[in-house]
């Protein structure tokens, strides 16, 4: 008995703290979600309550009057873009430190993990006057090309971890079978790895959805503006204008994405994350 009742206060100790967490994440989510379909008068009249009438003209106004169209094509081609490129240079990275015995590999690789502590505030400045002399400030694809470099090191990181525990007896049939190096590394080692790119794709695809001071300090036209910057500038026009429903409508249009893409991968994440901690 004494047993049991000391399990369950053990439980309610540890649950209840987290019960309390998770609504004090998702309240404001939620209410979020209530505000973008309330008019700006109801906004102020009842703040924490629910909409008398769903507005759908905040989505609307968002999209259409401050370009959050143009912003979610942009920034839907610099994740796309961003995290192909991370993964077409750390694969075959990878797979060279991890497998191909050259000199100075160790190096390389205690390079990349170090890289992984540097913040990246650092390198803006060079970045900044490099891309303006090759051509690239002011474009989406030469911020896609920043935020794949930015990540190269931790996709390097967590993918050699689960390269480094496929048998190399698959390697040596299918180089006796005729395969090339590059067979081996595209037919026999990407396939064996997939949970671990699913799992670093999806969260640099959502590094690269959320993230804000590059694209402010790289772009500078409006029409080039990511989802975050077009937010941003939202939020800035709402202390004049009080257009507070469209900036939560805004926010809704940027979270949602997030919310599906992580939904739909969530045991993948899991995963990957536990295959790559135990295989490290």
């Amino acid at each position: 008995m004494k047993r049991s009742v000391g399990h369950i206060l053990g439980k309610t100790g540890i649950r209840i703290p987290l019960i309390l967490w998770t609504i004090a994440v998702l309240y404001p989510i939620f209410w979020m979600f209530l505000g973008s379909f309330k008019s700006n008068a109801e906004i102020y009249r009842n703040p924490w309550g629910f909409p008398e009438n769903f507005n759908w003209q905040n989505f609307a106004d968002a999209w259409t009057n401050y370009n959050i169209d143009t912003s979610v094509f942009n920034s839907l081609i610099v994740t796309v873009v961003g995290s192909l490129l991370t993964l077409l240079l750390a694969v075959p990275t990878a797979y060279a430190i991890e497998r191909i015995n050259f000199r100075g590999s160790k190096v390389l690789f205690t390079l990349y993990v170090s890289a992984m502590m540097i913040p990246m505030v650092l390198g803006w400045i060079p970045l900044f006057f490099l891309l303006s002399d090759i051509g690239l400030l002011d474009n989406i694809y030469g911020l896609a090309i920043v935020y794949a470099v930015s990540q190269l090191p931790f996709t390097i990181f967590v993918l050699t971890s689960f390269i480094g525990t496929i048998p190399k007896s698959l390697e040596e049939a299918a180089a006796i079978d005729g395969l090339s190096p590059y067979g081996v590394l595209w037919k026999i080692i990407t396939p064996l790895t997939m949970s671990g790119i699913i799992t670093v794709t999806i969260m640099n695809a959502i590094q690269f959805w959320n993230e804000y001071f590059m694209a402010l300090i790289f772009l500078q036209s409006s029409e080039n503006y990511t989802l975050a910057l077009a937010i941003d500038f939202i939020s800035s026009e709402a202390q004049y204008t009080n257009a507070w429903g469209t900036l939560f409508a805004s926010l809704v249009i940027a979270i949602l994405p997030v919310i599906v893409l992580y939904a739909i991968f969530q045991r993948r994440i899991s995963q990957g994350m536990t295959e790559g901690a135990i295989k490290g």
